[in-house]
């Protein structure tokens, strides 16, 4: 159903035009999670979600996938104004 989103925010790992936000590195931290597993997920994972952020009209995705060092954990992404591929939040499943 996601699939052209999916590729588009692929190929931003790919090439590496991505950005981090605090919250999600903050999160990362706590969750024993590296910008590797982060990309993993992106690269192994499905759109599970589409949501939209009510104050700034943007829509947002929750993708689920493999973590690097094993187990599954998702990420909360959407593709900026600038065409980076930004990260929301990271959590362990």
């Amino acid at each position: 159903m996601f699939d052209r989103i999916l590729k588009q925010m692929r190929d931003r790992i790919r090439s590496r035009q991505y950005v981090m936000t605090i919250h999600a590195e903050e999160e990362m931290d706590d969750d024993d999670l590296t910008v590797f597993d982060v990309e993993s997920v992106v690269l192994t994972g499905t759109i599970v979600e589409r949501q939209k952020d009510v104050k700034a009209g943007e829509r947002k995705y929750v993708i689920r996938g493999k973590a690097l060092g094993g187990g599954r954990a998702a990420v909360v992404a959407r593709l900026g104004q600038t065409g980076k591929l930004v990260f929301i939040t990271v959590y362990r499943e």
